[in-house]
């Protein structure tokens, strides 16, 4: 059924939601005619550089160009006769040279002339780019090894409920420096697979000149940031998750585009509006980077063949679309409040964007029907996750940004009394019964220099004095408590997947910071302490042991997949309970008192604890006895359960017949 059939606040919108819906269809059969949209998406196979059987072949949609020359360390970087393209319609330029005249390695950029000016570009389509340490310009490099990486695994798993890990390679070592794909591969790879997640969401693949935009500033778009290594390197680490069963997804950003001009696509022929559009709506207002018009073809082909591109070449099994938001509203969701329905439907929508994802998403499940995408959006967009059949745009999951913010919210501003039981449960489980989505506690942005991780706001400067075993402080127990059950409950709650940013989940202390002017070019606190979680002495190895447990039990049980019906949200005492299928959890949140036999009313049986928050091992102080079974009692016609529920403490247990 449509949306606006399942959704009855949609139907004074159904006219606006079937013209939305006609318009991908139509775009579709523009591209594709009555084929796959796949096999009309074809753009990096034709542009930048290729073998043919006359020889190398070089090409560029320029269609402001005068002139087009190839430069290169193999001709001394000279604009010369016998390197400069020819003109062949519609805007493209073409380059032949023979076989012999560039070699795998080497260095090259293109030579722009316009009415009025030129200047030295980097290929739209170039698939891989490096940086001169000494000059920091960059260059297009040859791609051609001698013997080309090949794929050991067919990965087809479908991953119904994601558990992701999101990652950066650069910041993923401990020492001071830019990790690479294989360090990454080596060390930490095994501590996502120990960990039990099942998905990797891979930020700053897509080449970025700077470092500490964390790969949101996106020059070139096919090319894999080569600050962490080479696409062969990259293809062993995908290639490994894949055998240790972990889906790789990678952040894409197709909202907007670094300002960079001999970089990236801006005036890349001498005009801005190549790809983006003109005026004040192709300049982003809070990003200071270039907007895409994704009314023009020539966009639609460049980004449906970047998708295209990453899939196909790198064996990756989806997308995190980022920026979402900004790409669906003309003034970006800015300074806009999304309360009813009128603000999605009022004409302050860009379609043409809207299109896109749609396409976009239909050329995923094309070339990959295991493939899924997920949709970085705070406005709450009706149908961004609903198939396009539907009439949605066909994203798999949508990210519940609200739940972090909320989560900042009543720890920055409520003492632990004022938390509502009944607000903490309608917040983390409130979605669309339409939409699929994806939780979390906390994910990079709250770990980026300017903000504060959970763990901080929870401990604060009592994190450097306090951590150690042996340390007495009430302000470090509770933070140790509320930590590992802010993350149950978030996960407890999803509604069908759930994100943690890397080294979050066993509390890593301090912020992110990319080295910058600002710090002396420092990587001190861009890198991950994970020895901080090894050390037996320390209390981040308890975090570190309860989110592996915690990802295992949900992992190896399928939880996520069984609807979650409220038992007791008691807002005096601060409990909360809820089940999920054959499981119950339960939740007290009160900061001083426990309960002996807080009795409520549960499914008639046996249930058998599985995890408890408050256990030694996970830093707890051992208040429950997990080997003991409960039983329900019937009394006045119901079933009763009774338990001992300490203060701060999470216990799930499993019904047992």
């Amino acid at each position: 059924m449509k949306i606006y059939k399942t959704d009855k606040y949609l139907a004074p919108y159904k006219d606006i939601i079937e013209r939305r819906n006609a318009l991908v269809l139509q775009k579709k059969r523009q591209i594709a005619g009555d084929g796959p949209l796949s096999d009309a998406v074809n753009n990096h196979l034709y542009y930048v550089l290729h073998r043919d059987p006359r020889g190398w072949v070089f090409r560029e949609w320029a269609p402001n160009a005068t002139g087009i020359w190839l430069l290169g360390n193999f001709n001394g970087w000279k604009k010369e006769d016998r390197y400069a393209f020819t003109p062949i319609g519609e805007g493209n330029w073409e380059l032949v040279l023979p076989a012999e005249s560039i070699s795998h390695g080497n260095l090259y950029r293109w030579y722009i002339e316009w009415p009025g000016g030129g200047g030295e570009r980097l290929p739209s389509y170039a698939t891989r780019c490096v940086q001169d340490e000494q000059t920091k310009i960059f260059s297009a490099q040859v791609w051609d090894p001698p013997k080309p990486y090949k794929w050991k695994r067919k990965f087809r798993k479908k991953v119904k409920n994601p558990l992701i890990y999101e990652t950066h390679i650069g910041m993923s070592s401990e020492e001071e420096k830019v990790a690479g794909f294989s360090e990454f591969r080596r060390n930490v790879l095994p501590k996502i697979a120990e960990g039990g997640y099942n998905t990797i969401q891979i930020m700053a693949l897509q080449e970025h000149p700077y470092y500490g935009s964390f790969g949101y500033q996106v020059s070139n778009f096919f090319a894999l940031s080569s600050r962490f290594g080479t696409p062969d390197e990259f293809k062993e680490l995908v290639d490994e998750a894949h055998g240790l069963g972990i889906a790789v997804i990678m952040d894409i950003v197709h909202s907007h585009a670094v300002k960079n001009e001999v970089e990236g696509l801006s005036r890349l022929d001498g005009t801005y509006t190549t790809y983006f559009h003109e005026g004040a709506r192709g300049e982003h207002p809070a990003w200071n980077s270039r907007c895409f018009d994704y009314g023009k073809d020539e966009t639609l082909y460049f980004l449906l063949s970047n998708c295209k591109y990453w899939i196909e070449e790198y064996n990756l099994d989806g997308f995190r679309f980022d920026g979402v938001t900004s790409m669906l509203y003309y003034d970006h969701g800015l300074e806009r409040d999304f309360i009813g329905y009128d603000c999605y439907f009022d004409g302050g929508q860009d379609e043409d964007a809207l299109v896109y994802l749609a396409l976009a998403n239909i050329l995923v499940k094309e070339l990959k029907p295991t493939a899924f995408t997920i949709a970085e959006d705070m406005s709450g967009m009706p149908g961004l996750a609903a198939p396009v059949a539907k009439g949605g745009f066909g994203f798999d999951f949508r990210m519940s940004m609200g739940v972090a913010d909320h989560w900042i919210k009543w720890i920055k501003e409520l003492s632990d009394w004022e938390w509502s039981m009944g607000e903490i449960f309608y917040q983390l489980t409130n979605k669309r019964d339409d939409e699929r989505t994806i939780s979390y506690a906390e994910c990079h942005d709250q770990a980026l220099v300017g903000d504060k991780t959970i763990i901080f706001r929870l401990m604060d400067k009592e994190m450097y004095t306090s951590m150690n075993k042996e340390s007495q402080s009430i302000v470090v127990d509770r933070g140790i408590a509320l930590h590992k059950m802010i993350r149950l409950v978030t996960l407890a709650t999803a509604g069908d997947g759930y994100l943690n940013f890397m080294g979050n989940e066993f509390g890593h202390p301090e912020w992110i910071d990319f080295p910058r002017e600002g710090n002396g070019w420092s990587y001190f606190y861009a890198r991950r302490q994970w020895s901080l979680a090894e050390a037996d002495y320390l209390r981040y190895k308890s975090l570190r042991d309860f989110d592996i447990a915690m990802i295992h039990l949900f992992a190896e049980n399928n939880i996520l997949k069984y609807k979650i019906v409220s038992l007791r949200q008691d807002e005096e005492k601060k409990i909360l309970i809820f089940t999920r299928g054959a499981f119950l959890f339960v939740f007290s949140f009160n900061p001083e008192h426990s309960f002996v036999n807080y009795s409520f009313e549960a499914p008639a049986g046996k249930w058998v604890p599985l995890l408890d928050s408050d256990a030694s091992e996970f830093g707890g102080f051992d208040r429950n006895d997990v080997d003991v079974e409960h039983f329900t009692q019937f009394k006045e016609g119901k079933n009763w359960l009774s338990l001992y529920i300490p203060c701060r403490s999470a216990l799930v247990l499993k019904y047992d017949d």
